[in-house]
């Protein structure tokens, strides 16, 4: 069960994950929501989406995508142009936005800047007659579950992005809502703070195990923090599942692209194998036949987009032997472009399978510095590697 701001003096490791809350009913339902600002153009279409109690849901997509529009309906700050919108057990599409009970935390924070962050967190208690003793408390729960404590009587302008945030995320929670929705909130932070915000919030989810929809473009803060990820695009939820899912297997091209880095490349089914389970796919701009995996069981001559991920494809230098019995059906020739030192991993690009901008990272202990700008190097990966999408 959720637990309130004040049951939080000892944080909980236990997580709600979407996976163990299966089996319950939905929290949150759009039901053939759609949205048109201009009577013409959907910019949600037929949305039928369902949020389990305690999830942390990320929408994630480019501009444009849906993915905000469908935040601000469920804030109540958007109206459904059809369908309907249900919170709990309750029909909320005609609910005004503060008769919810939903929190919010946007990218500028939004804080009164004339109040004190003790004042700013207990404001929505106050505007809802809880009594003095009882948003004292509250309040004093909330700083120290956002590690806040000796900052009660600063002003917002006397603290960093980064304090402000959580003082935002405080204010949101401190109410017990029975949802948190997050647009972009750490959008205006520089990398390391973004970053150290993210598990922020991920510690504070697991702690409270409150429902949050949280709206973001960018696909490492969402493996990061997400229960599940439904990725948007041009009104259309193209594919929702775990991040693991989402990133591993992609369901069309759109989401291989969008989700981390991916090799793509074209071609046409020419063969089955497997019951149809894997393709022999001809590349164009290419005289290789590879093998990949079938998804969607596309029949022969189809046209398809391969994704590969960089880190999925072996590097051997001159070596095919023994690739087959590994997992790494497909072998190929690669010339050395560029070798690029990021730390942690070697990104290197090559030209292969008909293009000139292949993508292999390899970690740093296991990249040979002999390699240089115009070896020829093999390349081996596996067919499951390889997933043959739907452009």
């Amino acid at each position: 069960p959720r637990r309130s701001i004040t049951e939080m003096a000892e944080p909980s490791s236990a997580t709600l994950s979407a996976a163990s809350a299966s089996n319950e009913s939905s929290f949150v339902r759009f039901r053939g929501v759609q949205k048109s600002y201009d009577g013409e153009t959907l910019v949600v279409k037929d949305l039928n989406l369902d949020i389990v109690r305690g999830e942390f849901l990320t929408l994630l997509g480019p501009s444009g995508s849906g993915k905000t529009t469908t935040l601000m309906m469920l804030a109540g700050f958007e109206a459904p142009t059809h369908g309907h919108i249900e919170l709990g057990n309750r029909d909320i599409t005609s609910v005004p936005p503060h008769k919810r009970n939903i929190g919010m935390v946007f990218q500028n924070y939004a804080l009164f800047p004339h109040m004190s962050v003790a004042e700013n967190i207990a404001f929505p208690l106050k505007v809802r007659g809880h009594s003095r003793g009882q948003i004292d408390e509250k309040v004093s729960a909330a700083l120290e579950m956002v590690r806040l404590p000796e900052f009660a009587r600063r002003r917002p302008g006397q603290l960093s992005g980064g304090q402000q945030q959580r003082v935002a995320v405080a204010r949101a929670l401190v109410f017990d809502p029975d949802l948190v929705l997050m647009d972009e909130p750490l959008g205006a932070l520089d990398k390391n703070l973004r970053e150290e915000l993210q598990y922020e919030i991920k510690r504070i989810h697991e702690d409270t195990h409150i429902t949050v929809v949280y709206v973001t473009h960018d696909q490492s803060e969402a493996l990061t923090m997400s229960s599940r990820v439904a990725v948007f695009d041009d009104g259309i939820i193209q594919q929702i599942g775990a991040p693991k899912t989402i990133y591993d297997a992609p369901d069309n091209a759109f989401v291989a692209a969008f989700i981390g880095e991916n090799n793509r490349l074209e071609g046409k089914i020419v063969a089955h194998e497997q019951d149809g389970k894997i393709a022999r796919i001809a590349l164009s701009g290419s005289d290789t036949v590879i093998r990949a995996a079938n998804i969607c069981a596309a029949p022969l001559s189809a046209q398809r987009q391969v994704s590969i991920r960089p880190e999925r494809v072996q590097l051997n230098p001159l070596q095919t032997e023994g690739m087959e019995n590994e997992g790494m059906e497909n072998s190929v020739r690669a010339e050395v472009r560029n070798v690029i030192y990021l730390g942690d991993h070697i990104r290197v690009v090559l030209s292969t399978l008909g293009r000139d901008d292949f993508v292999v990272k390899v970690a740093n202990s296991g990249w040979d510095r002999s390699h240089a700008v115009g070896d020829t190097l093999e390349l081996g990966f596996s067919s499951n590697d390889a997933r043959a999408l739907d452009g």
